[in-house]
């Protein structure tokens, strides 16, 4: 099933076709986006997931491949488990940011679609003769995400053994389910055979949602996203990924490696990315600058996605040292910083 035909499917399994927006090969929404936030906020939500794109690796010499190449340590994935990891140019720039899991000795790499071909193209320049195979299976491979207070007592009744910790695994031989930050949040996927009977089996108790939501609970997890926009513009711990394990200073080289541990080991770490929220209806695009109160340039756009009641919340990279001394505006409108989920003490 193509992804035209995918999209028909889920208008004809739902009560409203016409009211389904689907913009650039994503669910914008199912319904009114209104109704949408309040099943988010108190509700449990299911969410069609194939704007994300997914790379496949196979072959004898995937690991080793992978392994200069990346931030994170490939070597642990196991199978039950799965972690953020960075892609960066030379200059320790980065071109994508990968959520990395192993199933039946493959290595999948998921990312905004739109990265896709671009970085599959650039890492078979680097395969050389290496036994590595790399496919693009983004729409034979489909990718559910599914949150909130029955999301747990849902899969449990589906599947059985489901994960119980952040990052946690569990596959079979068709599906995969993955236990992602955030309060019962996790991620399924599974293949073409059993995509439309677990689509309507999950919808029976969850909400659909479309990607906006999804893109607002990533948001709350803080986990950034790099995409066309914003490719080369970010050192890795900029948008913290050592705040949440996805660099391992211990596993050797890779490309871009000189730049990131230099960050780490040579000094405070002076840009990071925060959590906050704009009241604007209008949506700031990926890569916009965040200016102080004179007007000067001190981060970027990272995120964004509209909050549940009104405005925006995006996540932000900016100059720590404007942080909690000067007002921090995007369009003349001040961002309202929040906490983060984890803490960005240096590791």
């Amino acid at each position: 099933m193509d992804l035209a035909a995918w999209h028909q499917f889920l208008r004809d399994s739902y009560d409203h076709p016409d009211s389904i927006v689907i913009q650039d090969d994503t669910v914008i929404h199912f319904s009114d986006p209104a109704l949408e936030n309040q099943a988010l906020a108190s509700g449990t939500v299911v969410c069609d997931l194939s704007h994300l794109g997914l790379l496949q690796l196979d072959g004898a010499d995937t690991v080793t491949f992978l392994q200069g190449q990346v931030t994170n340590d490939v070597r642990l994935l196991n199978g039950s488990n799965a972690h953020y990891t960075g892609y960066c140019n030379p200059k320790g720039r980065l071109l994508a940011l990968f959520l990395a899991f192993s199933q039946n000795g493959q290595i999948n790499l998921q990312l905004p679609k739109a990265l896709v071909t671009p970085i599959m193209k650039r890492l078979k320049m680097f395969v050389m003769r290496s036994k590595v195979d790399i496919q693009d299976v983004s729409d034979s491979t489909y990718k559910f995400g599914l949150r909130g207070p029955k999301a747990t007592q849902i899969l449990s009744a589906i599947f059985g053994k489901i994960p119980q910790q952040d990052f946690e695994l569990v596959t079979s031989e068709n599906n995969a389910i993955l236990k992602l930050p955030g309060t019962a949040r996790y991620e399924i996927f599974t293949q073409a055979d059993n995509a439309q009977h677990l689509w309507n089996t999950l919808k029976k108790d969850a909400t659909p949602v479309g990607a906006n939501a999804w893109e607002w609970l990533e948001i709350q997890a803080g986990i950034p996203q790099v995409n066309a926009q914003t490719q080369e513009e970010f050192v890795p711990q900029m948008l913290n990924l050592d705040a949440f394990d996805a660099i391992n200073y211990k596993k050797g080289c890779y490309t871009g490696q000189e730049i990131v541990a230099r960050t780490h080991y040579l000094g405070k770490i002076k840009r990071r990315t925060q959590l906050a929220h704009l009241v604007s209806d209008q949506k700031p695009n990926l890569n916009e600058d965040v200016v102080d109160a004179n007007g000067q340039a001190v981060g970027k756009i990272v995120r964004c996605a509209p909050a549940l009641e009104s405005g925006h919340d995006v996540l932000v990279e900016c100059r720590l040292e404007n942080m909690g001394q000067d007002m921090i505006f995007w369009n003349n409108v001040a961002l309202s910083f929040k906490s983060l989920p984890y803490s960005l003490e240096e590791k």
